[in-house]
C-alpha cells in the first residue's frame, strides 16, 4: 500500500515537472513587472516615495503600451516579426526614457540604462546542442 502511494505521488511530481519544463511560462502581469522594477530601483537608488510612485506610473504605462503593441502585432496573423515589433516599440521606450530622466538624476539614469535595464531583459532559455 505504501509503495502504491509513493508511486502515485512520484508520478504526479514527475508530471508536474515535465509540464513545467515544456513551457509552463506565463507572461507576468503589468503589476508584477512594475514591482520587479520598483525593487531594482529602490535597492539601487533608495528613491523617495514620490519619485518611486512616479517611476511606478511610468513603468505601468510603458508595460501596458508594450502589451498593446504585442497584441496588435500578434492579431495580424502570420509570423511574428521581431524587427517590426522593435521598431514599433522604440517610440514607447523613448517616451519612457524621457519621463525617467525627469525622475532620476543623470547618474542614476545612466546606471539604469547600462546596468539595471539590461539585467531585466529575458534571456533565451535552454542550453546549446540539439538540432538547430
Amino acid at each position: 500500500m505504501k509503495t502504491k502511494v509513493v508511486l502515485i505521488i512520484s508520478s504526479f511530481l514527475f508530471a508536474a515537472v515535465a509540464v513545467n519544463a515544456q513551457g509552463g511560462f506565463q507572461r507576468r502581469t503589468v503589476e508584477e513587472r512594475v514591482l520587479m522594477v520598483q525593487q531594482k530601483l529602490d535597492s539601487a537608488f533608495k528613491l523617495d516615495k514620490t519619485k518611486l510612485a512616479d517611476a511606478d506610473s511610468t513603468f505601468a504605462n510603458y508595460y501596458r503600451a508594450t502589451d498593446k503593441v504585442r497584441e496588435d502585432m500578434m492579431s495580424g496573423g502570420g509570423q511574428f516579426d521581431r524587427q517590426a515589433f522593435m521598431d514599433k516599440l522604440q517610440p514607447v521606450t523613448d517616451e519612457r526614457d524621457k519621463k525617467l530622466q525627469t525622475i532620476l538624476t543623470a547618474d542614476q539614469f545612466k546606471t539604469w540604462k547600462e546596468t539595471i535595464e539590461p539585467s531585466m531583459r529575458r534571456r533565451p532559455a535552454g542550453g546549446g546542442g540539439g538540432n538547430r
